[in-house]
């Protein structure tokens, strides 16, 4: 154990080492099988790419984007060239040059039988001296899944590659985010940004579904606009110019972008016969942005009892199924233009609100809809952890496999919080979801999991990485493994660190942290200061680097600061001021007196005392439901529950 221990430790500062012990790569989400072939080639400086007539230009030009990141140039040809640098794309079993190369190499191909998704081979090999890659998969979207192995293959290389073998798929069908939450809609540029890290690593499905859109809920039936005002900007807006370039960067990304509408009570309303007429008006002016998936939206509108409802709910979904199919999905349409099957979020999604034949019924209600139509649940209750009890029963009742709509990071419920730490201790701060829920490492009965994140889409991406991890590899997910690896991934190499040592003070409980630590002993001796200090000012230079992130080249480093600077300079400005003052506490022997400061200290005091005022730390949240929606303003709480009473007291002399 200790061994292992040690390479492990040691494979982070030596490739060689990883590769003795049978990780040539760290590729993240967790490969399923990873395994040294026991060779190094050299990295090349141009490759030829040569793609099999079932894989489609969007996943040729993603290969040619990754090599082109890397320095490598490329070329495309039909067939494969006798000399150079080849990377080989096909399907399996349709004889392509992919897959003859990968029976002259004898790869086995069980994972083609296994009841997964996305199962893909990737294989580097050396003949003669001269760099081969081929990846094989079940179609051209698991061999676009294979492309994010190799784009993090050669950003971990400069000359040498270790040949490798991955055999790889996902435990779930679909995976990504539903944009769901009570607040502002994300940017056009977020989402965009938000599209490219999920195709780094994996993910394949967006739900947008954001409540605060009017033209997804109160003006479900009504186009996008062609133009919007400032203000309409500010609180969320979207163009059909807008849709149409996220549905663009989707597509280059392999993401399924489904947009939903939300009719609410009118689609369950007798005395509306029109409402799927007007559905189809609005699917069909999605469509024509390039919208080529849909969902209906009917929660949050009262939980319906009697027959004649349930019965109407589920009829008017089976026609709108039939309609979308007849539309879109005849024989000898173009398959680009044809429609994937809709996503319904029912009244009870969290079947616990009502008693166990209530629910009961209720589903039973809608397994006459089409087997194929996705219905989504939360679990038991809103914010309940996916697990296998809560979709085994709802299959019970329903008759098919759930979708799973995770209420998680969510924090329109916590609107002054960041969860940017790991899956379990945000389970620990998030005071909806059961704190000592874990997840299940065999989940049945789900195929779709995706995640309400928290109205900073940038800063989600955190939680996201390991959910991303999860979702293609239940047995294998390690949770601190994966948030130091999400870290890493999304700060750099340079600013992770002082993310790590930030994170537990940009939490609102941040009680466990280590100067939260060095606060309680500080105060059980006053005379020696500087193990507190020492804690303060680290924290105050993590704050401090942070910061820098408003100043990157990166536009996702930029973004991601305007989602996060209220906390992180309201930690920064704590941790500089508690210093100042814990200093004139230490030299002076007794409690702070803000009239006798001089210096930094009496800056520090006048700063602090206006704390609760400064708009610095003030961001605008969405209110309100329906009609009654407005901007207003709410300040960050970072470290709430430890230094920021603790910086109160000194400030009033009370320590």
């Amino acid at each position: 154990m200790r061994l292992r221990t040690l390479l492990l430790m040691l494979s982070l500062v030596f490739p060689a080492l990883r590769i003795l012990a049978g990780q040539p790569y760290t590729i993240w989400p967790t490969p399923h099988n990873i395994s040294a072939t026991g060779q190094n080639v050299r990295k090349p400086g141009k490759v030829t790419v040569v793609a099999g007539p079932d894989i489609d230009a969007v996943t040729v030009s993603r290969a040619q984007e990754i090599l082109a990141e890397h320095a490598i140039k490329s070329a495309v040809a039909e067939s494969m060239p006798e000399e150079g640098a080849v990377l080989l794309l096909g399907v399996n079993g349709r004889n392509d040059a992919a897959d003859g190369l990968a029976t002259r190499w004898s790869l086995p191909r069980d994972v083609f039988n296994k009841p997964k998704y996305d199962r893909h081979l990737l294989s580097l090999r050396s003949e003669e001296g001269r760099w081969r890659m081929v990846i094989l998969g079940e179609n051209t979207d698991a061999v676009f899944c294979g492309l994010a192995s190799l784009e993090q293959m050669l950003d971990e290389v400069k000359r040498a590659m270790p040949t490798v073998d991955i055999v790889d798929y996902a435990d779930i069908r679909d995976r990504g985010i539903i944009e769901g939450y009570y607040g502002v809609p994300y940017t056009k540029e977020v989402t965009e940004d938000l599209f490219r890290f999920m195709a780094r690593y994996k993910m394949n499905t967006y739900m947008y579904g954001a409540k605060s859109d009017p033209y997804h809920s109160k003006a479900w039936d009504q186009p996008y606009p062609t133009t919007i005002t400032e203000a309409q900007r500010e609180i969320g807006y979207m163009t059909a110019g807008m849709m149409q370039s996220m549905v663009e960067v989707a597509h280059k990304c392999k993401v399924n972008f489904i947009w939903a509408i939300h009719p609410g009570t009118a689609f369950v309303d007798p005395a509306q016969p029109n409402v799927l007429e007007r559905t189809m008006g609005k699917f069909q002016a999605m469509h024509n942005l390039g919208l080529r998936q849909f969902g209906v939206f009917v929660d949050d509108c009262g939980v319906p009892d009697d027959t004649a409802s349930l019965n109407l709910a589920a009829r008017r979904l089976t026609e709108l199924q039939h309609l979308v199919d007849n539309r879109w999905n005849k024989p000898g349409t173009n398959a680009a233009d044809t429609v994937k099957a809709l996503n319904y979020v029912p009244q009870l999604y969290a079947y616990s609100w009502v008693k166990r034949d209530k629910a009961e019924r209720f589903f039973q209600s809608l397994s006459s809809t089409p087997q194929k139509t996705n219905i989504y649940i939360t679990g038991a209750a809103v914010w309940t952890v996916p697990n296998t009890h809560d979709p085994a029963l709802v299959k019970s009742w329903l008759g098919r496999d759930v979708a799973w709509w995770w209420n998680y990071p969510c924090n329109d419920n916590d609107v002054t919080k960041l969860f940017m730490a790991d899956t379990y201790n945000n389970f620990a701060d998030e005071a909806w979801i059961d704190s000592k829920a874990r997840l299940s490492a065999d989940m049945k009965g789900v195929k779709t999991l995706i995640c309400n994140p928290m109205q900073q889409g940038e800063g989600s991406k955190v939680a996201l990485f390991s959910v991303a991890d999860y979702s293609w590899n239940m047995s294998s997910f390690d949770n601190m493994k994966a948030w130091q690896a999400a870290s890493d991934a999304i700060f750099g190499s340079r600013l992770s660190p002082y993310f790590q040592d930030a994170v537990d003070n940009l939490r609102y409980f941040d009680g466990e942290s280590a100067l939260a630590a060095a606060i309680r002993t500080w105060r059980a001796n006053t005379a020696e200061a500087q193990p507190l200090l020492d804690e303060l000012k680290k924290v105050n230079r993590a704050a401090v680097a942070l910061a820098k992130l408003g100043e990157s080249a990166s536009a996702s480093d930029r973004l991601m600061w305007e989602d996060i600077r209220p906390w992180v300079i309201k930690l920064r400005d704590m941790t500089e001021w508690s210093a100042d003052l814990v200093e004139a506490r230490s030299k002076s022997g007794a409690p702070i007196d803000g009239k006798q400061l001089k210096g930094k200290a009496a800056v520090a005091f006048k700063k602090a005392s206006g704390i609760d005022v400064d708009p610095t730390y003030q961001f605008k949240i969405l209110t309100g439901m329906g009609s009654d929606i407005k901007l207003v303003l709410r300040q960050a709480e970072p470290s709430a529950k430890v230094l920021r009473p603790f910086l109160k007291e000194l400030l009033t002399g009370k320590i």
